[in-house]
């Protein structure tokens, strides 16, 4: 029995956890355990990675099978970690397509969770650039899925958490670049409403995203930091500057857990205030930033979850369809001011299309923050599902961590379609989740 919980480290669950080694152990398992979920590196935020009664660790399927220079189509084994992928082809001059907001993740996680980056509004989620998946279900077979194989099933499997079998294998696409340095122009917007403006004229760029002070109140709610970008040339290197810069890893780190009065709203405010003003002072001004620093800015630090404390803490991403997005975002972020709930870190986006039955996004604006765990801030947290299940917007499952039924059920759709695809293989009741018991999926 191992204690399992997700990188928000809310909930932990004690529970079974076996490991896989090769492809043909991963359908041994599969087969044999009921309740089962595969687990990669376990960075979705809450429990979605954790068995309802057996967790299968991923990660020993570590082994890229081929890549395809003229393509850009690299096949894997399901556990690989973005990371090697990273280091392995950057230097080659290939990146993946669509990354999130980590590199410590594997290819079946950000198959299950069919994950977005700052590009979803240009080039859709991982699930748009995924070739093919082979999966392993419960009564043995181990099937071949694409867009046109088996495709019901892999439109199922594309965001489907795990629950429609263990992925084993996946072919995808890398696009090629010229160098590891992004051209990152700053915006600054005092409020909300130039926020999203500024989002709205920078879709273009390859790359958009906006840092958001959710604590700033009146006449500067929502002011923002909106960070444009697209990858540099090798002619836009300066000399002395490294075409194709390694990942900076192992500079900070957090050793133990922080105290969890660390982050209250005096701290965070007062970062906030200050990374504002630091950002503001560049607005409209191009510079070089290392792709990991543009991407990944938090995994240069190790162990940051813990600076929530002991308790862990509750990432929640939502999305808000266009024509409600800016009214419903302006009410969550007077709740989190009035409130005195600062993220420390909280993130807007313009969203597009997802690739698969279940996945998170649809078009509109979506709001990502984290809370630490509390009854103040998990009360709070009900409140804004509310106003997000009003507006027809839905909650990120690869970060959910205690939205309720309801809520799950008025924001996807396909729920029906999804569970009927579950029933027609036979993994209703086997590949079985925290997250699918919780939300009855």
């Amino acid at each position: 029995m191992k204690d399992l919980s997700g990188w928000g480290r809310y909930p932990r669950q004690i529970g079974a956890q076996t490991t896989a080694a090769t492809p043909d152990e991963a359908a041994t398992e599969t087969t044999g355990s009921a309740g089962l979920i595969a687990r990669g590196l376990g960075r979705s935020y809450g429990d979605a990675a954790i068995g309802r009664e057996t967790t299968l660790s991923m990660t020993g399927l570590n082994r890229m099978q081929s890549f395809n220079p003229e393509t850009g189509l690299l096949a894997t084994e399901a556990g690989v970690s973005l990371d090697d992928i990273i280091a392995c082809f950057l230097p080659r001059g290939y990146f993946p397509v669509v990354v999130p907001g980590t590199r410590f993740v594997t290819v079946g996680g950000m198959i299950a969770s069919d994950i977005h980056g700052k590009n979803q509004h240009n080039d859709g989620t991982f699930g748009h650039h995924v070739a093919w998946l082979k999966l392993a279900l419960p009564d043995g077979q181990v099937v071949c899925c694409a867009p046109h194989e088996n495709a019901a099933l892999f439109q199922a499997t594309i965001g489907g958490m795990g629950l429609t079998g263990t992925i084993l294998a996946a072919g995808f696409r890398l696009r090629p670049v010229s160098s590891g340095w992004i051209r990152q122009t700053t915006h600054a917007a005092k409020n909300l409403s130039e926020a999203i403006a500024l989002l709205r004229q920078t879709e273009k760029a390859t790359y958009t995203v906006a840092w958001i002070d959710v604590l700033a109140r009146g006449a500067s709610l929502g002011r923002s930091l909106i960070l444009a970008g697209e990858h540099a040339t090798e002619d836009d290197l300066p000399g002395g500057y490294k075409q194709f810069p390694p990942a900076r890893t192992g500079r900070l780190g957090v050793p133990v857990e922080l105290p969890g009065w660390v982050l209250n709203t005096a701290s965070v405010s007062a970062f906030n205030a200050l990374y504002y003003r630091r950002g503001a002072k560049r607005s409209g001004q191009t510079t070089l930033v290392p792709w990991d620093s543009y991407f990944f800015p938090l995994d240069s630090i190790s162990n940051w979850n813990r600076i929530y404390g002991p308790r862990g803490f509750v990432q929640h991403q939502c999305v808000i369809p266009n024509e409600d997005a800016e009214q419903v975002m302006s009410t969550i972020l007077d709740l989190l001011s009035s409130r005195g709930e600062g993220s420390f870190l909280a993130v807007l986006k313009c969203l597009g299309p997802g690739a698969g039955l279940m996945s998170f996004p649809r078009d509109g604006l979506t709001l990502a923050l984290d809370l630490p765990v509390s009854e103040k801030g998990l009360g709070l947290l009900a409140e804004i599902d509310v106003l997000v299940a009003q507006a027809g917007g839905r909650i990120y499952l690869a970060k959910d961590a205690c939205q309720s039924r309801a809520t799950f059920s008025a924001g996807y759709p396909n729920i029906a379609a999804f569970r009927q695809v579950r029933q027609d293989i036979g993994v209703a009741g086997h590949m079985a989740s925290k997250l699918s018991e919780r939300l009855a999926l």
